[in-house]
């Protein structure tokens, strides 16, 4: 959705640059030179649509741009980015001692806490244990 997004971008900032070079080119063809379109008064009309037609032009550019200079997406064939330079072996590494270290925090942590929830203290029944949300 967002390339098709993008595409129609592009295609957006062409209309609008062949727009503004349409007018200045019918403008300047009415007249028959510049200087003909200046005496006529469509000076600053033609001014203004160079100067908008310049800054459509720099949007398509940039939109352009920011299609195919997109870096690529990280698939399974390929990294990129920081990342790109560490090896599986290094990444590996630092998983297991990740994993090494949960461990060791939830096996302390079940030692800690009683495995049956107590009875409350006014004699009701006890609260089941629940996962997720809690109930109320």
């Amino acid at each position: 959705m967002r390339s098709l997004r993008s595409v129609f971008g592009v295609i957006g900032a062409f209309v609008a640059v062949l727009y503004c070079g349409y007018l200045l080119y019918y403008f300047l063809n009415l007249s028959g030179s510049v200087e003909e379109a200046v005496t006529d008064g469509l000076g600053p009309t033609l001014v203004g649509l160079g100067a908008v037609g310049l800054l459509f032009c720099a949007l398509f550019v940039w939109r352009v741009v920011r299609i195919f200079g997109r870096p690529r997406s990280p698939g399974p064939g390929g990294r990129t980015g920081q990342n790109a330079s560490i090896d599986d072996d290094e990444s590996g590494v630092e998983a297991d001692a990740m994993l090494a270290r949960y461990m060791a925090r939830r096996s302390a942590d079940a030692a800690d806490s009683p495995a049956t929830p107590s009875a409350p203290k006014d004699g009701g029944p006890a609260a089941r244990a629940t996962f997720g949300r809690r109930n109320r």
